[in-house]
């Protein structure tokens, strides 16, 4: 069996012309050593993979060739790779100054590459810095770290710094594509893509992916082949999940979720990858922005054609929807439920919903149906039809003001049958929400229905006097229901004041505003009781803030003494008998 060689070590580049990606910095490196303009002292820093050591030790082999060489020669006696992880104490480096005053046997130049250089303990970086400030003229040493940040500024301050870039997926997928022709390999652009993106950046890691994708698919290298292997998601799936987010099929789009968690895909990995494709769509919007698509000709063009059936509010919508998804994943405790959430609301963004045809009525179109009776519109003008839009208000508030237009058969017709609908003029002058409720949106929304104003007989209207006695009973009666159903807050509020009825008008003080905007956001339930109970729709309420009650409530140890002793008079025959204070 024949030596297998990774494509890694078999195809690392010998000259800088093969250096993939790094032409400022492999251009650099060539016209210093063409101009003997070369440092002592070089830092090569950068991601994994991107060709920092490989440069190294083109650098090293070039500064000792003269041209009389033999083609494979490596100098290998000039050429010193140290592993700064396992080599990091002081006598190491102390070892290697030693080293540094005997000049090379052959050739001009003694090259130490140092790796994971950062790796050297405080002590060591101490050590080396005078050999590396002022080296032998024969010694170059050249360092090569991923982390620069965690090199001490001593030694960054006697280096010439290269900053290696990541490998754009492009040029990646440019030098599998040469390896796939050398190997005699089929390989098709968006498998090979795929391999690009997958390695971040990474040329090693590309390469190491290439040949455990061969493996598995042999001579022929298909998109379907590496996106099995590797446990990615293709494009495939994601212009599915856009086809029927599009058509608003959310059925499907469940039991497509379900069958990608199903292979072992993690949510957040599907709800990011879904935001790139949207972003991906927009770029296809504009044909200056396309060259931003870093994909495959064949998917680029599938790109173009999903592109036109998208519009870009939707994709920028989508994209703020996929991306709060994705902020909020790691911290959600159902995750689960955050996507199917979010892919829902995705399938949503283009859903009108049921259209109501009843806009233009006063009554709700399905109230005449289940009548029997053909309503009549009511015209309403579009500025104030585009004003209500805008500020979502209910179907009845846009045509309260226009309901002096139906006709007088519709009316009687109205009164008759909603006789317990009264008309009701509620404190409804300033705009308020409660900030006690989580569901405050929805409940001003139900708050504005329930404050319409259907035109009725207003002389059929029963007006009914009543005592204050009656009046107290009903409201303690009203109190007491809300207490039995669980409200124990608005009851309590309700029990702060004691009514006032001047003429048909309740007065109700409160210590503070929020008191107040919580008794008028459920006003219209205990409003429309009373009336029912006195029989009596001249009822109005009337609310305003004391700050003075709040007083009331910083009781001094008398005040409670004095509460106590109302509820339980033996508790001052208790204090004198053992002769309390207060």
């Amino acid at each position: 069996m024949e030596h297998f060689v990774v494509s890694a070590r078999k195809y690392r580049p010998q000259t800088f012309k093969d250096v993939v990606g790094q032409q400022a910095i492999t251009n650099t490196l060539l016209n210093a050593i063409e101009n003997n303009h070369l440092a002592q002292a070089l830092l090569f820093t950068g991601p994994r993979g991107v060709g920092k050591t490989t440069c190294a030790r083109i650098l090293a082999k070039m500064i000792n060739s003269d041209g009389t060489e033999k083609v494979d020669e490596d100098f290998a006696f000039n050429i010193f790779e140290l592993d700064a992880a396992s080599n990091n104490g002081v006598d190491q480096i102390r070892e290697l100054t030693d080293q540094v005053r005997i000049p090379p046997q052959v050739g001009k130049y003694k090259v130490y590459i140092i790796d994971e250089v950062h790796m050297l303990s405080q002590a060591a970086f101490n050590a080396f810095l005078k050999t590396l400030e002022e080296p032998p003229k024969h010694c170059i040493f050249i360092l090569a770290t991923t982390e620069k940040h965690k090199i001490i500024p001593t030694i960054l301050s006697r280096c010439q710094i290269f900053d290696f870039k990541r490998i754009t997926v492009k040029d990646a997928k440019e030098y599998l594509k040469f390896i796939a022709q050398e190997q005699g390999i089929d390989a098709e652009d968006d498998a090979l893509h795929i391999i690009a993106q997958k390695a971040d950046g990474a040329m090693r890691d590309a390469l190491s992916i290439f040949d455990r994708v061969v493996s598995f698919s042999g001579k022929h290298l298909t998109r379907q082949a590496v996106t099995e292997n590797l446990n990615v998601l293709d494009y495939e799936t994601y212009f599915t999940s856009t086809d029927y987010i599009l058509e608003n099929n959310i059925p499907a789009l469940l039991i497509q979720f379900n069958s990608i968690l199903a292979k072992g895909f993690d949510g957040h990995h599907y709800i990011a990858g879904l935001a790139s494709h949207f972003r991906d769509l927009l770029v296809c919007k504009n044909s200056e922005t396309i060259e931003l698509l870093e994909v495959g000709e064949d998917t680029k063009d599938k790109y173009l054609i999903q592109s036109k059936k998208a519009s870009q509010p939707f994709l920028l919508h989508g994209i703020e929807l996929a991306n709060d998804c994705d902020l909020k994943f790691k911290s959600s405790k159902n995750q689960r439920l955050l996507v199917e959430l979010c892919i829902m609301q995705l399938a949503s963004i283009t859903f009108d919903g049921e259209k109501k045809n009843s806009k233009n009525f006063i009554i709700p179109a399905s109230y005449f149906i289940k009548k029997g009776i053909k309503p009549i519109p009511v015209a309403v003008p579009k500025k104030q039809q585009a004003v209500a839009e805008k500020s979502e208000q209910s179907t009845y508030a846009q045509v309260a003001t226009n309901a002096t237009s139906v006709s007088k058969k519709i009316a009687e017709t109205v009164t008759q049958e909603t006789s317990e609908i009264p008309k009701i003029t509620l404190n409804s002058g300033k705009k308020a929400t409660s900030g006690l409720s989580l569901k405050s949106i929805q409940a001003k929304k139900d708050h504005q229905i329930k404050q319409m104003e259907v035109v009725v007989d207003e002389e059929n209207l029963p007006t009914d006097q009543f005592t204050n006695e009656v009046f107290m009973s009903y409201w303690s009666s009203f109190v007491k229901t809300l207490e039995e159903k669980g409200q124990f807050n608005l009851a309590s509020i309700l029990s702060i004041d004691t009514p006032k009825v001047v003429g048909t008008t309740i007065h109700l003080e409160f210590p503070n505003a929020t008191n107040k905007v919580e008794v008028e956001r459920q006003q219209y339930d205990l409003m429309m009781f009373l009336k029912k109970a006195l029989n009596n729709y001249d009822l109005h309420l009337s609310i305003e803030v004391n700050e003075e009650m709040e007083k009331q409530y910083a009781y001094s140890s008398m005040d409670k003494y004095e509460k106590l002793l109302e509820k339980n008079p033996a508790i001052e025959t208790l204090r004198k008998t053992f002769d309390l204070d207060i």
